[in-house]
C-alpha cells in the first residue's frame, strides 16, 4: 500500500483511499483502521458536514462509497448518547474527530437471560484521534459523549451500508427495529420527517 493510500493528508484523500480499499470483495479491518488513524482531523475540512441538534445526536452522510460503504459524521451535543444497538452484520469503524467518547460493550441477550438486565463486557474511553472497530460477532455497543460542557464529533464508516438496525433495552434485553435516517447529506440538511423522532445509531 503506497503512502497516498496509507497516509491520507486530507479528508478528500481519505475518501479516495477508502474507495480503493473497498474496491474488492474483502475488507482488511486492520488496513482500514490504519488509514483512518493516519488521517489527522482538520475541522476546516469536515465542519461543513457537522450539523448539530439541541436534543439528540445527528448522522450526517459524507460519502456513499459506491454502494460499498457509508462514511458519515456524527455530532454529539453535551451528554448525548446512542441506544444499545447492533450493526446488521456490517463492519463499523469509528474515529474520534473532536472531544472524548465512551463506548460500552454488551453481550448479546440470549433466551436464557431474556427479560433480564443486559450484561456488560467492557467500558472504553476514547480521545480525539483514536479509532475503534466493532462488528456483531464482538457484541453490541452504546456510544456516549459524557461531557456536559463540550460537544464531540466522530467519523463513522459502515460496510456494507444499512438503513435499519436493532436497539436493545438495557433492563430487559428486549430488541426493537429502528429505521435510520440522515440529518444531512453532503453538507445539506435533509427534509424533516416523522422518522426522525426515532433513535439513530
Amino acid at each position: 500500500m503506497n503512502d497516498y493510500i496509507s497516509k491520507p493528508q486530507t479528508l478528500d484523500e481519505l475518501i479516495r483511499s477508502l474507495h480503493i480499499l473497498f474496491d474488492g470483495d474483502k475488507v482488511d479491518v486492520d488496513e482500514v483502521k490504519a488509514v483512518m488513524y493516519a488521517y489527522k482531523s482538520n475541522p476546516d475540512e469536515w465542519m461543513r458536514f457537522a450539523k448539530f441538534d439541541n436534543y439528540r445526536y445527528t448522522r450526517n452522510l459524507v460519502n456513499e462509497g459506491n454502494g460499498k460503504f457509508n462514511l458519515m459524521i456524527l455530532c454529539w451535543g453535551e451528554g448525548h448518547g446512542s441506544s444499545i444497538h447492533d450493526h446488521m452484520d456490517s463492519h463499523c469503524f469509528v474515529k474520534i474527530l473532536q472531544g472524548h467518547m465512551k463506548e460500552t460493550l454488551y453481550n448479546w441477550p440470549t433466551k436464557s437471560n431474556h427479560k433480564q438486565q443486559m450484561s456488560k463486557k467492557a467500558e472504553l474511553l476514547y480521545d480525539s484521534g483514536q479509532v475503534t472497530y466493532i462488528n456483531d460477532s464482538m457484541g453490541l455497543h452504546q456510544v456516549e459523549n459524557l461531557s456536559h460542557s463540550e460537544s464531540a464529533v466522530t467519523l463513522h464508516l459502515y460496510s456494507p451500508p444499512f438503513d435499519q438496525c436493532c436497539c436493545f433495552d438495557q433492563r430487559s434485553g428486549h430488541r426493537y427495529p429502528v429505521k435510520l435516517t440522515f440529518y444531512s447529506k453532503f453538507g445539506e440538511r435533509t427534509p424533516f420527517t416523522t422518522e426522525e423522532i426515532a433513535e439513530n445509531n
